[in-house]
């Protein structure tokens, strides 16, 4: 039998827990509740769970990376949302293409470095 893997969700960090969850309900993903200091947040089935917990080595070198099918509409969005100044150093990068794919690097309020491809 080939060991098989059903879900998948990543812990991440928040260095303020009330900032980071407006941040990504801003960018468009779903909250939910989770437990002992966590709360889910979940866009198109994908899913992960930020922690009310914060190391600044851990989050400065945490990153995911999402496949996305429009990475200027995430821009748009990402840029909106860094432009209201609510979220302290939130920061959007300049698209980037890298291997025929275009690249987008957004930091969030914690410095986890979130990388849209397309």
């Amino acid at each position: 039998m080939t060991p098989t893997i059903r879900d998948l969700k990543v812990y991440m960090p928040a260095k303020d827990f009330e900032l980071s969850k407006q941040f990504y309900l801003a960018m468009g993903f779903k909250m939910s509740e989770g437990f002992g200091g966590t709360a889910d947040f979940e866009l198109n089935g994908n899913r992960f769970r930020l922690q009310d917990y914060y190391v600044k080595d851990w989050a400065n070198n945490f990153m995911v990376v999402m496949g996305v099918d429009n990475v200027r509409a995430w821009q748009a969005t990402a840029l909106a949302v860094v432009a209201t100044g609510k979220f302290g150093s939130a920061r959007v990068a300049e698209l980037e293409t890298v291997d025929n794919s275009l690249v987008l690097h957004v930091v969030d309020p914690s410095g986890v470095l979130l990388i849209f491809v397309q």
